[in-house]
């Protein structure tokens, strides 16, 4: 192939490269998301509900588009802004502690919901969810955890993710959803453990795995229609992400 024919194919390439739609992209870990997708190489289009916070925030890379996105404002706009340029959406969004103990049904649930129908408006088929460990804790037993009953103190929070799970699994989008334990900010410290729905109801992981995990998801076929809950543990070994989700078993 002569080198003009290569230029011209890269460049075709180039044209017909997707991004990927990040929700709550300012957020601990939803920040996380989109600097190590930049760091694979993918296009990034950042959802935030700031600009100015983003610009501050988030990375200056010509992959990295920065758009105003709300999720409780409704499918069609979000269809709009997610656009038919995008691969994929990750949500990572999560509710603001406020007086409105409605907001975790506003965000976690009904915001999510509108994520899942613009991705169905826009043709996109590939959903990535950051929900939490113990969002079926009531099913688990777990109904007297400290960790359930504090979170879902904060307007149900747990309830309002599981809800909104439950549409994603049956709305027929290629999901991945990941249940992380206790967020911390601080480095990796320890490997991922990852495990089917409802097992883990305890331990903590860095947001920095949590956003590794959602990413590797995106290039792993073997995390599709599945739900996994992850913590990290020192005493963990190291075990590649195609091992981790192949040992999933979808349900």
């Amino acid at each position: 192939m002569e080198g003009s024919e290569i230029r011209e194919k890269e460049e075709a390439n180039a044209t017909e490269r997707k991004k990927i739609f990040v929700a709550g992209a300012t957020g601990g870990t939803g920040k996380r998301i989109v600097e190590q997708l930049l760091a694979k190489g993918f296009e990034v289009k950042a959802g935030v509900r700031d600009l100015d916070k983003a610009k501050n925030s988030l990375s200056d890379n010509p992959a990295l588009q920065i758009v105003r996105a709300d999720v409780t404002e409704g499918p069609t706009k979000l269809a709009e802004i997610i656009g038919d340029d995008t691969e994929a959406v990750i949500c990572a969004t999560g509710f603001r502690p406020s007086w409105d103990l409605l907001a975790p049904w506003k965000v976690d649930n009904y915001g999510t919901v509108n994520l899942v129908e613009a991705c169905h408006k826009t043709g996109v088929n590939r959903f990535i969810l950051i929900s939490s460990i113990l969002v079926n804790g009531a099913a688990m037993g777990q109904i007297l955890n400290p960790a359930y009953i504090l979170l879902n103190v904060l307007g149900l929070v747990l309830i309002a993710k599981l809800q909104a799970e439950k549409y994603i699994r049956k709305f027929g989008i290629d999901y991945t959803i990941i249940r992380p334990g206790g967020l911390r900010n601080e480095p990796p410290s320890g490997n991922v453990v990852m495990e089917p729905e409802d097992t883990l109801y305890k331990g903590s992981i860095s947001r920095d795995l949590v956003a590794e995990v959602a990413v590797e998801a995106l290039l792993h076929p073997e995390s599709s229609y599945k739900v996994v809950e992850i913590v990290s543990r020192p005493e963990a070994p190291k075990r590649s992400y195609e091992d981790l989700f192949g040992s999933i078993k979808q349900r």
